[in-house]
């Protein structure tokens, strides 16, 4: 309907497209901007805290499949993103604590600092230096990784188990939420599968407890297994599971499809 439209208003390869929303609404333009006439110039007004941490920067776009999340898209950089604050005061409590959920996950997997700067809560006077932190991050790591075959896999800290909350609840539990408890199965498993040098699960825990994020969710390690088969993270018959060994430390493990059962035991 997007590329339709635009035809029908004429543009051209030297016309753009704002787009001005959440991390739908980015990821939603950006990738009819990369296929439109096979792309035209994207830019990024982010107004979500999800969006302007984590979703805006480094050029996935992507829309949903009945199947998963995500699973169609391209890699396209915005020419711009542009993130103000001020928007951050439009939203709901749960709307800002799913983009909490992201910045935690920052936290854990590259920066112990900016973890304890968030795991209280209270954090509205902090705001511009936590969005701040959470790009520099993510640019860093996109700057070594634009493709996502490496490194910037640990950006997926979490999300193995979030995907399949997401498409098990018919997209009704929203991605932060499902993140959170997410970032909470992972720690277990990690933990109880010897792959974590300390269990960081208490603490994730209750920093999602201090941001008003879940920790839990009533699917079934079936249920959830099952639903990360089809996820756009597993590759053949292994897939990279993003492990902690510590706060502020996390790296990749290849785990066979098998293992995927053994991760949503810790449901």
């Amino acid at each position: 309907q997007l590329c339709e439209r635009r035809l029908k208003e004429g543009f051209t390869r030297s016309d753009c497209v704002v787009a001005v929303g959440g991390g739908v609404v980015g990821d939603l333009a950006g990738f009819a901007a990369a296929s439109y006439m096979r792309g035209i110039d994207f830019y990024n007004v982010p107004t979500t805290l999800l969006s302007q941490v984590d979703s805006s920067v480094g050029g996935k776009t992507a829309v949903n499949l009945t199947a998963g999340k995500n699973l169609m898209g391209a890699f396209y950089q915005p020419s711009l993103v542009l993130c103000d604050t001020d928007t951050l005061g439009t939203l709901s409590a749960e709307i800002f604590a799913d983009g909490m959920a992201e910045v935690i996950k920052y936290g854990v997997i590259f920066d112990k600092e900016l973890f304890d700067t968030v795991k209280g809560g209270n954090i509205s006077d902090k705001l511009e230096r936590i969005i701040a932190r959470c790009v520099e991050l993510k640019r860093d790591v996109v700057a070594k990784d634009e493709f996502d075959k490496g490194e910037r896999q640990l950006l997926n800290f979490g999300h193995t188990m979030a995907h399949s909350i997401e498409k098990c609840s018919n997209f009704e539990i929203s991605h932060g939420s499902a993140v959170a408890i997410g970032m909470v199965i992972a720690a277990k498993a990690g933990n109880a599968l010897g792959w974590s040098d300390d269990d960081c699960t208490g603490e994730i825990i209750n920093a999602n407890k201090n941001n008003s994020l879940p920790c839990e969710c009533s699917f079934s390690p079936d249920e959830l297994a099952q639903a990360a088969l089809s996820d756009k993270k597993r590759a053949g018959d292994s897939i990279a599971f993003v492990a902690p060994r510590k706060i502020g430390e996390c790296y990749l493990k290849k785990a066979s499809v098998a293992v995927l059962y053994k991760i949503a035991e810790y449901v």
